[in-house]
Parts: structure tokens; sequence; C-alpha cells
């Protein structure tokens, strides 16, 4: 394998200079194949993740595959309630959707799996390059009974991940998560070896049509309306793919709208450029510096990630990630699409949406940091219904539409904006703002030792309230503040006498603390990141 002693030496050099170091891939692959570690298997928040060719082989990844069909072959009743199926044999008839965003091996990974659920006398539906919403779509209009998604999201080039949907189309939950890990943490210590099997038991299937099919079928979004308006007003939209499998995705639902639609970063690209392929406010400057050249009356940019499922928005002048456009989206559904219901928002999120709903007089729902958790509010049969679920971290869905997050959805939802109101995304939300309040939220983190991941981490941040109890007081530069409450509904979220806080929780997905914030002014940003960063070190070294 080349000089190096493990994918992740071999990854450094990669990413220390992509361009020139895009061949050295091939030693990543041999890593991959050859590679029978085992790893420790964790269902984090949005699946399990790994580095290719460290953690997630081959050979792992097979384990996690067949310790879903062990899972299926159990047929342990309320897992199988939580699937939504049956048993088995309903499972080998409706078949497993496969699919993948656009990973390094991404297709390689997906016939490995097609193969051992087809040995397992499973049919299965390619979808090819697919995003995380297209899943739950086609989940629905093909009546299969779960999907296995080949996607990290957002993480950077070296990850891989796996996510796993039951048969509703939602993120699969502990009730089902907890049984993968469970007989594929058995086989990893075991050190299992499982043996290739041919895909041969597939049909290709286009998961766009299918989502396309499901949007016009829901009827929560009006794509004719959206289209003319393009078409019929001065307007123009920029996109930035960042390489990721949404490309192609507004083209073929909204048609060809010519100069009125730009889109970015369309190519193959395993590197991402060597940029961590997050909706970021960095990441954005390329949007932003297309709208600003624009001279039309109405413009609108977005940036998504790679599997679709996160966005961020900007007008050229405004931008606005999900804590400022979830709040204004509940806005514009309760009062200009006139739909009923709550809204449902992750505890990390920004309480712009409360003051909102609460001077609408509408009832708010808040979750752990988990888009998973919004699932009793965005059943069809649930007695308290979302019209709008999202979480501070670029995710959103609504009424009668994807139990995932859905990129498209945030990006047709902000043209209809432009579309219902006549303004920019920027000029609605200043509107809201001067009725509703101000709110300055942010996020950050640090990483920690991968050691620490799981369990001793979550013990160690958990002390933190004990040390910052409702009544002691904080220093915060020359000023101090009084703790007004402890929230542990998900880490530990520390609110003070004026409003602002902070929360502090392990990441689901990653070796790292997560940092979420808000303060009532711009300036006190930095001192608030400073101190949820001198409480987390506290907290791991005690």
């Amino acid at each position: 394998m080349a000089s190096f002693k493990d994918a992740s030496e071999c990854w450094k050099e990669i990413l220390s200079n992509p361009k020139e170091n895009v061949g050295l891939l091939s030693d990543i692959e041999r890593f991959a194949k050859e590679n029978t570690n085992p790893t420790n298997v964790v269902f984090g928040t949005s699946g399990w993740r790994g580095e290719i060719g460290l953690d997630y082989t081959f050979n792992n990844m097979k384990i996690v595959t067949e310790a879903i069909i062990a899972m299926f072959r159990e047929e342990d009743p309320a897992v199988m309630e939580a699937l939504g199926v049956k048993d088995l044999k309903e499972i080998q008839k409706r078949g497993v959707i496969v699919g993948h965003d656009n990973r390094f091996l991404g297709p390689d990974f997906a016939m490995t799996a097609i193969g051992l659920l087809n040995r397992a006398g499973i049919a299965a539906y390619y979808s090819g390059e697919t995003t995380t919403p297209e899943f739950s779509s086609a989940l629905e209009e093909l009546g299969a009974a779960a999907s296995i998604n080949l996607t990290p999201s957002h993480n950077p080039a070296r990850w891989a991940g796996y996510k796993f949907n039951p048969s509703d189309g939602g993120p699969a939950g502990p009730e089902i998560t907890e049984v993968i890990e469970k007989f594929a943490n058995k086989m990893m210590a075991d050190r299992v070896i499982i043996p290739d099997a041919k895909a041969e038991n597939y049909k290709t299937i286009d998961p766009v049509a299918l989502y396309e099919k499901y949007i016009n079928r829901k009827k929560t979004i009006d794509l004719d309306a959206i289209k003319k308006f393009i078409a019929d007003n001065d307007v123009f939209i920029c996109v930035d793919h960042v390489h990721g499998s949404t490309r192609g995705r507004p083209q073929r639902l909204l048609g060809d709208m010519g100069d009125k639609i730009n889109y970015l970063r369309l190519e193959n690209d395993y590197l991402f450029g060597g940029i961590a392929p997050e909706p970021s406010s960095k990441n954005m400057q390329m949007v932003t510096d297309e709208l600003r050249a624009s001279k039309a009356a109405l413009t609108l940019g977005v940036i998504m990630d790679p599997d679709g499922d996160r966005i961020r928005f900007t007008d050229g002048t405004t931008e606005l990630p999900m804590n400022a456009f979830g709040a204004l989206a509940f806005h514009f559904f309760h009062t200009h699409k006139k739909l009923s219901g709550v809204v449902a928002k992750s505890v990390a999120t920004s309480n712009f949406v409360n003051a909102i709903a609460e001077k609408l007089g509408v009832t708010l729902k808040e979750t752990m940091v988990g888009f998973k958790n919004f699932r009793p509010f965005m059943l069809p049969s649930a007695t308290e219904r979302a019209i709008i679920t999202f979480e501070e971290s670029d995710g959103i869905s609504g009424y009668n539409h994807t139990l995932e997050k859905d990129s498209m959805f945030g990006l047709l939802i902000a043209i209809e904006m432009m579309m219902l109101t006549g303004k920019t995304i920027g000029a609605y939300f200043k509107d809201v703002q001067e009725e509703f309040g101000y709110f300055y939220p942010d996020r950050s983190g640090v990483e920690v030792d991968r050691a620490l991941v799981g369990k001793p981490l979550v013990e160690k941040l958990s002390k933190i309230k004990d040390t910052l109890t409702p009544g002691s007081s904080v220093t915060f530069g020359s000023k101090s503040k009084s703790v007004k409450n402890i929230i542990t509904v998900d880490g530990t979220k520390v609110i003070f006498d004026d409003n602002s806080w902070l929360l502090i929780r392990p990441s689901g997905t990653e070796p790292k603390v997560r940092f979420y914030i808000e303060t009532r002014s711009e300036d006190e940003k930095d001192i608030m990141f400073k101190k949820a960063e001198e409480i987390t070190k506290a907290a791991i070294s005690a």
C-alpha cells in the first residue's frame, strides 16, 4: 500500500494538495478493500460514519449490512412495527432501496450492499446518485420496505457514511439503530469477514422522477406556479451544488430557465476542491458574488450540501442560515400559505421562532438535536402536526413533506416567498424582525480525542449541570451574568438572566463537542464562544 502506514496518513497527504494528489485515491481504495480491522459502530444523529479505508472499509460496511439483515431475520415484533412491515417475507418482496451521494467508491459500496441483500433473498432498487430526501419520497412512491443511503452528509471528503430509513421514509429511531449496532458490534468483536456476493436482483430507478411525482401529489408546493413566476418576472437565482448529489435536480424540476438560474460546481470532484462541503458562510461567497453582479429586481442564492439535506440562503445582501430562514418559513407558511398546526425546532435552534409562535398563538415543540426527533409531529396521523420543522444545522422540512430534511424543499419555498410577498428573502426577513425582535445565534465547537466518543464524552459533559446551577454567576470578560435556567433535554443548555444562552453537547457523528449560542447583540458572540470552550475543557479534564 504505497508507503503509507494507514488510510489516515494517506488522506492527510491527499488533502494537503487535493489537485496534485487526487491520484492517491487508488491507495485509499486498496486500504478500503484490504483493511479488515474492526471498528465500533455507532448510529449518531444521522447514521454511522467513518474515514474511508480506516474504519469505513468494505468489510465493515458489509458487517453493518449483514447486521441489518440479521435484524430483519430476527423478526422482533417491536422492530417490525418500527419498520412498518410484518415479517422478513414482506421485506423480501417489497425490497430495499440502495443509493449513494457523490463520494469516492459510492457505487462500489452500493453494489456490495445490494449483493448481500440479494443473497438473503431481498429484492433491491438501485437509485444511483441520490439525495437524502429522495430516499424518503422513493420509499413512499415505490412502497419499498427500507432504504440504505450511503452518505456522511456534509462531512469532509475522507468520510463515508451509512443511513438507514424504515418504510415511512424517516430516519431510523433508536428502536432500530440500537439493534443494528448490537448485531454489528458483535460481529466486529468476533472479527467476522463477510464474503462478497453478486448483485443480481435489482431494478434501477430514477429518484428525481419519483421526487417530482411526490411533490405534485402532496401539493404543499406548486411547481407550475413557481416555474411561471420565474419565467414571467425579473428574477435571478444562483444554486451552488458544491459537486454534490443535488446537481441536476433544480433543472429537472424547474425546467430550462436560461440565464435566470445559474448553477455552480456541477463537476465530479471526490475531494470537493479541498473544502469541507457544508453550507457555510465562507462557502457561500461564490453565490454572493454572482448575485451582487446581477441587476435583477429579485435575487436568490443557495448552497446545498452533498446529500441534499442542508441548505443556506442569501439574496446577495442578507445571508440567512437556518436559524433565521426556518423561523421565516414558519411565518410564511402560517401567514401567507394559511397552514395551521405546530412548529417544531431542536433545542439548539434560535429562539426567534419562539417569539413569532408566541405572538401568533401557535404551539412550539422543542426537541433533542437530530431530525429524527421531529417524526411525531410530521406523520400524517399526528394529532399535533407541524407546518414547519427545522434545526439550526441547516435542515428543514414541512407540512405533508418528507420526514427527512430537504434542501430542495428549502429552495422551492424560498422562491415561493419571493412569489407571494414580491420581496427578496432579506427584505421579508427584515419586516419579520421588526415585528418580532432581534436574535443573534451562532455555533462552533472543538475536536476531542476519538477515544472519548460515545458514553465517556457524554458522562464528562453531563457534569456541567452540577457546576452551573440556577442563580450562580458566570463571568464574561468584565461582565457577569446570572444563570436563569438549565435545560438538559440534549446536552446542557444554560439560559442567562438576559435570555442569552449557550448549549454544549457532544456531536452524534464526529469526535467533536458542539457549541450553540444565542446573544442579544452581535458584539457578545466571541465572548460567549470563549466561555463555552472554557466550560467544556474544564469538564473534559476533570
